[in-house]
């Protein structure tokens, strides 16, 4: 009799808690019939997730990329905007979005950032900002590119999509920078089905970009900006609530996959398990490998043969984003000016990793490496 096929092991999977705990969260919806425009799940999780992450001031958003798009709008960011290649095409995209050129600079290799030398021979009369990422959660070199920052007197807005809970030096990465802005999107550790959010340091920032998110409205009759409708919705507020009730829980089962992964890859010759540095405390939001000279397989050969055995990895991030067509003609695009992040994006592989992943799977992943 044939063995049943396994199901697929994707990179990632949502944590869930079990529906019947989000029912009374539609029912009080339900009851008040608050479906949106800052409801009480709303400011609930707000206030909530600014005392969980250790930050002053958090305003939630439908998702992700709008954030980004209102964080540039929030500081008036115009002309030249310096940043990475290695990332979610949404980092270019918002600035694009704003009428923003984006400048691209090569990364370190040891962490997946920004290279802070690299964005000091960048800077020209025309730029306003620096938009580094935290890549895979993996803190920036926040103290350089601040000091960049305030010599050349620019911005800084951290994509801080893979960085939530992640703790630099005894305190939140989210406090660096003028603002930090957060994904909620389903693939990420902390979900909100969609959501997004921005990170700012006092209130009257907050009340502003609150203003952008809602149609530039003060009040019922004061328009006071050009704003876009950003707003959370309660469904989404309130799942958020439940989600942040059992955050702990998934970032130690994500730290376990992580363990096993490094137990298991580690004395392969041509893999490479990069290191999280001493001085961060991580969320294991993705486990990046490079495959290099010395395995057997091509990077791209590897995947396909963990897609045929049904564990499909991802290639994050291959193309870069200054190898899409909207970017490619950019002089900073070369990629002779990109040669880090060019090899990087060549080698990476992101393996499976969620708090649900079986170990005897994920074992499984682990001996095909190893078969090779």
């Amino acid at each position: 009799m044939k063995e049943a096929p396994r199901s697929p092991v994707y990179v990632t999977q949502p944590a869930l808690a079990p529906l019947e705990e989000f029912i009374p969260y539609l029912q009080q919806i339900w009851d008040n019939k608050i479906l949106t425009n800052g409801g009480p799940f709303h400011q609930q999780l707000e206030q909530e997730l600014a005392r969980y992450l250790g930050v002053p001031h958090l305003s939630l958003f439908s998702n992700g990329t709008l954030a980004l798009m209102t964080a540039m709008q929030s500081l008036r960011i115009t002309g030249e905007v310096i940043t990475t290649p290695y990332s979610f095409v949404a980092t270019a995209h918002s600035l694009l979005w704003n009428g923003i050129k984006p400048v691209f600079v090569d990364i370190e290799p040891d962490t997946f950032n920004i290279d802070p030398r690299q964005i000091e021979a960048a800077i020209t009369p025309q730029t306003t900002a620096i938009l580094p990422v935290h890549c895979y959660g993996r803190p920036c070199n926040v103290e350089e590119i601040e000091e960049i920052a305030a010599n050349y007197g620019l911005k800084v807005i951290y994509d801080a999509a893979h960085a939530f809970g992640v703790q630099h030096r005894g305190s939140s990465v989210l406090n660096h920078g003028d603002l930090s802005v957060l994904s909620f999107h389903a693939t990420k550790v902390f979900n909100t089905f969609e959501g997004g959010a921005i990170i700012c340091k006092d209130a009257r920032t907050k009340r502003h970009i609150d203003h952008l998110k809602n149609f530039g409205f003060a009040d019922e009759v004061t328009v006071v900006a050009p704003g876009i409708n950003g707003k959370m919705s309660e469904v989404n507020a309130a799942f958020g609530l439940l989600q942040l009730k059992g955050i702990d829980a998934v970032l130690a089962a994500r730290a376990a996959v992580d363990r096993r992964y490094r137990t298991g890859l580690r004395d392969v010759p041509g893999i490479e398990c990069p290191q999280v540095p001493e001085e961060t405390h991580p969320n294991h939001s993705y486990f990046p490998i490079l495959v290099q000279p010395g395995y057997p397989l091509t990077r791209d050969e590897l995947y396909e043969k963990l897609r045929a055995a049904g564990f499909y990895a991802r290639r994050y991030f291959y193309p870069l984003i200054s190898e899409f067509p909207m970017y490619r003609g950019m002089p900073s695009a070369r990629r002779d000016n990109l040669p880090v992040a060019m090899r990087l994006s060549l080698q990476v592989l992101c393996l499976p990793i969620y708090p649900d992943l079986p170990a005897e799977r994920q074992d499984a992943l682990i001996e095909l490496i190893l078969s090779v």
